[in-house]
């Protein structure tokens, strides 16, 4: 098959979960033998035009002269280059800025959209972005050939807004074998003497309800805080509460380091409230990590029992000060281990995505 990647900012991975995923599932189905092409933000900083054995497809972004507006010009050159490429698959990752040029999707090709998370409920939106954001589920919803859920949890949402197919297939996440307890010099932490964060810097991300139950824990190991803090929540987080007990490390996105960044944490925090199977959480699974997750729906469903939950800054004192029990947080990072082994493994995942196109490209010949 032909196939298309749109809807990031593209390979390799120098922003968040779905670059990861792009970057995962593009390289794979590549080495399978397909014609992969991923479209690329003209700001990336990789410029080259083949990754692996992905083709990469640079389009101009606007972002930089004028905002967010520029995301919706960014999406429409991909669909507009999209056109003349003949792709027998499309595959969207999101839709937020991309279903608004649905009637611009190419013809004669399938158009496979992942519907990520709940978008209409994070809270740095405001109201009227948030009313968009519905509607621009819609006109996903009912032009998209076929709806993507990576939680079963949106999937039952979906199901109850749209009459079409919609396929519950979740993220890949690989098990971390070698973690370097070298590069944790460079962050001046010991293994197991830590705890940690590794998150976009989103109020609903609850990164300021971590850090203020972390500060009332008072705990004398330190908070290692991983994310970009260029945008207005991340500056005022790290201003707020940078110290010597709470680091900002800045972004990393060398998977080597946050991997072992992740093995040799005492806790590590998810705090993502909004969305479905988040990347990060299955990495932390993967990296057999004592997790401290946000007490809702998606999390629940990815953990189940294998996690502490908190919804307020006094859960999370109280989860610290119980973190002592060695017994089960051994037993929960064992069945996170079985998860990611069973349930989020790449062959796995990109099986299934591969028999979806394929089943799709077949049924509209």
């Amino acid at each position: 098959m032909k196939i298309g990647i749109i809807g990031t900012r593209g390979i390799p991975n120098q922003y968040g979960g779905f670059e990861q995923f792009a970057q995962q599932l593009s390289t794979a189905l590549a080495e399978r033998g397909h014609d992969l092409y991923v479209y690329n933000s003209s700001h990336h900083p990789y410029q080259q035009d083949k990754f692996e054995k992905v083709n990469i497809i640079h389009c101009r972004d606007w972002e930089d002269k004028i905002g967010t507006a520029g995301q919706f010009i960014y999406d429409l050159n991909c669909i507009n280059d999209a056109r003349k490429r003949d792709f027998d698959v499309l595959l969207h990752l999101g839709y937020t800025s991309d279903s608004v040029w649905h009637w611009r999707w190419p013809k004669n090709t399938r158009h496979i959209v992942n519907m990520d998370g709940l978008e209409w409920k994070r809270s740095k939106y405001n109201k009227l972005t948030r009313r968009f954001l519905k509607w621009a589920e819609a006109l996903a919803g009912k032009h998209a050939d076929i709806l993507i859920a990576d939680s079963p949890a949106i999937q039952d949402y979906l199901a109850g807004k749209f009459s079409k197919k919609i396929v519950h297939i979740p993220y890949i996440a690989s098990i971390c074998e070698h973690p370097d307890v070298a590069l944790l010099n460079h962050f001046t932490v010991a293994p197991y003497s830590y705890f940690l964060v590794i998150a976009r810097m989103e109020p609903e991300n609850n990164i300021e309800t971590i850090i203020k139950g972390f500060l009332l824990s008072k705990q004398s190991y330190p908070l290692l805080i991983i994310g970009n803090t260029s945008n207005k929540h991340g500056s005022y987080l790290s201003k707020n509460y940078s110290s010597g007990k709470v680091r900002f490390a800045g972004p990393i996105y060398e998977t080597e380091t946050l991997n072992s960044l992740r093995y040799y944490s005492k806790t590590y925090f998810h705090g993502h409230s909004v969305g479905g199977t988040n990347p990060s959480l299955l990495e932390a699974m993967a990296c057999q990590c004592s997790i401290i997750a946000h007490e809702n729906v998606f999390n629940r469903a990815v953990l189940a029992d294998d996690a502490g939950y908190f919804s307020n800054e006094a859960g999370i004192v109280q989860l610290i000060k119980s973190s002592s029990n060695t017994d089960r947080i051994a037993q929960q990072k064992k069945a996170n281990l079985e998860k990611i082994s069973k349930l989020y493994n790449a062959k796995k995942i990109v099986g299934d995505y591969e028999a979806l196109m394929l089943r799709s490209v077949s049924s509209s010949r």
